[in-house]
């Protein structure tokens, strides 16, 4: 298969695309690299799509945090992380099943917080809406054409950089096998989360 991985810079993208490379061809994109996209640009999706050609897959790992006061921060900041992540993905979504053909498959990746903290009730509104949306969306897919989310929560290597106890993390190579289970199995309108049967 050709698979598409957004975001192939990242930790958790790196991971994704190097357990994909052995068995698949993979396309890595990122806003920086050999092959660019902005997820938050509509254009940008739309070209790398139209450069691309055919893809039988398409991960997106583009997310960053979304962490902020519910007090205090401007709109701005609430735009910024609903944009970069949820309407991001979901335009992205939206676009892919246009140059997808069956069979074929869509993967976004969500997140999850042990428990609400202060400043998290962004991340809360753009996790479970993009989980919603991937529940409800996937009735919509064409037929043989499957999405889903896989909701990782903390890794392992983040928490490594960050300086904090790895010891809550899952190690990106683990989080990695939901990806290849949500490309290579039959799972549709699903979150797949680390330690939870599929």
């Amino acid at each position: 298969m050709k698979v598409l991985v957004i975001g192939a810079t990242g930790t958790l993208g790196g991971a994704v695309a190097a357990a994909l490379e052995t068995r698949h061809e993979v396309v890595r994109a990122s806003r920086r690299g050999d092959v660019r996209v902005d997820m938050t640009d509509v254009a940008s999706v739309d070209r790398l799509f139209t450069e691309l050609g055919p893809v039988d897959a398409v991960v997106c790992c583009a997310v960053g945090g979304a962490m902020a006061p519910l007090i205090g921060s401007s709109d701005a900041t609430f735009w910024d992380g609903l944009q970069g992540k949820l309407i991001g993905q979901v335009n992205l979504v939206r676009r892919a099943l246009t140059h997808l053909t069956a069979p074929a498959s869509v993967t976004l990746t969500s997140g999850r917080f042990p428990e609400p903290v202060p400043g998290s009730a962004l991340g809360h509104l753009i996790n479970t809406g993009l989980e919603a949306f991937v529940h409800a969306a996937a009735v919509e897919t064409p037929p043989g054409v499957r999405l889903n989310v896989v909701s990782p929560g903390w890794i392992r290597e983040t928490l490594l950089a960050l300086g904090m106890d790895p010891a809550a993390g899952t190690p990106a190579a683990d989080v990695a096998r939901l990806y290849l289970e949500a490309i290579e199995g039959t799972v549709h309108g699903r979150t797949l989360t680390p330690g939870t049967p599929h």
